[in-house]
């Protein structure tokens, strides 16, 4: 049993010995004055440092795990020593341009933060009497997410992708491209990636230095051949620095986490290897408590000019939404934007699936005094005319498509238009709002007007028919 020594090179109280040992778990008994989620150091017999977390206390055992993993350390020759805080970030605006690990340390050759404000990155969730509701738009680029699920300051809209999909890609372009639409409001935007590939980490940092975007980002970078526990440390990192963007400096922050599935994964692993009894799919029965603990932490708050926007990536094993991850995800979040499969495999980016996606908190951010007064109601006709042709596609598998009536082949080439054209764009293609909104009344003229039904006449007269494709698509629907 090990017994604790005292004053060993002035380093303060320090523990000999461990009684156990098991994968990144480290056990070690007759421990006084220790909490959860302390961090503490644990020495080598070669004098090397780790870095511990306190995952259990009890009264004859504190159990840690260890970041760096626990090879080659043995029971009898360690020392441990706790520091008596959680881990602290230091936050400050020179951070906004660098690239950091998901521990907070530099990963791009510059130096370490310079702070004396260092924040305990286990933040609490906003009080629901301190919210502010989430209202004004945040532009993507992208139409499909703009003009049918926008993205509204303070929410939390996570994006459900899976093994293949190009989430990557889409999220390297919504950091790219996002922006407020009032230029005199500053904002910033946080990207966290857990459990990535060097090539990813390195295509992400590349991408966002050329494209000029990087001064205003800041990244936290944990790689897949990191330890597993940095993951569980990585979003806490990013979160903490937003909470001090948004709710100190007034900025409007974006914060994008990638990937939550390996972040969950890691819940597992650690999970498992406690002997915690097991959730749905092995996962731990807090697992629900444990992303809210995440998301929770955007929004507004009454006291503070600034707002934390929330877009969490996460990939669904086997394509399968009611995943316990995207499932306990969705309860949480509001809304969601997924990516399909069959739209990847006909060529079609971002492949962003026009009927299960949903922004809960859209109609709070657009329409008139936000975008246009024509947003609302034009996103909400897109969703009606392509739930159409859904099931006009799934009677011409049935009765063939020379089959269908005049209407039903109208709808099919609306649909094809409106994947084609509108769905899709380019990787480096940023539309506004406005070239959005014209694009879908655009698609909506390829159809008769008296198949709109959820849009005011005064609308259609302004703006039905007025693209030259359209007015020659309306006029040929007449006939």
């Amino acid at each position: 049993m090990p017994e604790p020594t005292h004053k060993i090179q002035d380093r303060g109280l320090q523990y000999a010995g461990a009684s156990r040992i098991d994968g990144p778990l480290f056990v070690v008994e007759r421990v006084r004055d220790v909490g959860y989620d302390e961090v503490a150091e644990i020495v080598d017999d070669q004098g090397r440092v780790r870095t511990g977390r306190v995952l259990d206390v009890s009264d004859r055992h504190v159990v840690l795990q260890v970041l760096e993993g626990t090879t080659g350390l043995s029971n009898r020759n360690t020392r441990t020593r706790f520091l008596g805080e959680s881990f602290r970030l230091p936050v400050s605006l020179n951070m906004l341009g660098r690239v950091f690990d998901g521990l907070g340390r530099p990963l791009d050759g510059g130096p370490e933060p310079l702070s004396a404000d260092r924040r305990d990155i286990n933040g609490l969730p906003i009080n629901p009497f301190s919210r502010r509701y989430p209202r004004e738009f945040i532009q993507t680029g992208l139409s499909a997410i703009d003009g049918m699920n926008a993205l509204v300051r303070g929410q939390k809209l996570p994006i459900f992708s899976g093994n293949g999909l190009p989430h990557d890609r889409v999220a390297a372009q919504i950091v790219r491209q996002a922006r407020l639409l009032d230029n005199k409001e500053e904002f910033s935007i946080i990207f966290a990636a857990m459990g990535v590939k060097h090539d990813v980490a390195q295509f992400f940092i590349r991408n966002f230095e050329d494209s000029g975007v990087l001064s205003r980002v800041v990244l936290f970078l944990s790689l897949a051949d990191a330890p597993s526990v940095e993951r569980l440390l990585t979003p806490r990192m990013a979160l903490t620095y937003a909470e001090h963007l948004a709710f100190d400096c007034g900025r409007h922050v974006l914060v994008l986490l990638t990937d939550m599935t390996n972040y969950c994964e890691s819940l597992r692993e650690i999970g498992t290897a406690r002997g915690e009894i097991p959730g749905r799919k092995g996962y731990p029965g807090y697992l629900y408590s444990d992303l809210a603990s995440l998301y929770e932490r955007a929004g507004r708050i009454e006291s503070a000019a600034g707002s934390i926007t929330q877009v969490p990536i996460l990939t669904m094993p086997s394509d399968d939404i009611s995943h316990p991850v995207p499932d306990l995800t969705g309860y949480i979040t509001e809304g969601q934007i997924v990516l399909d499969r069959d739209l990847t495999h006909r060529g079609i980016y971002p492949p962003i699936a026009g009927l299960p996606s949903l922004s809960r908190l859209m109609k709070d951010g657009v329409g008139k005094g936000y975008t246009r007064d024509d947003h609302p109601a034009l996103a909400s006709q897109l969703f009606a005319c392509y739930a159409r042709v859904k099931r006009v596609r799934g009677l011409a598998d049935v009765v063939g498509a020379e089959e269908l009536g005049a209407l039903d082949k109208l709808y099919l080439a609306f649909g094809e238009a409106f994947e084609r054209r509108f769905l899709n764009q380019g990787e480096q293609e940023n539309r506004d709002i406005a070239t959005t909104l014209d694009l879908g009344w655009e698609m909506l003229s390829l159809l008769p007007r008296d198949e709109l039904h959820r849009v005011r006449e005064a609308l259609i007269e302004e703006h039905y028919g007025k693209t030259v494709a359209g007015a020659a698509a309306a006029s040929g629907g007449k006939d």
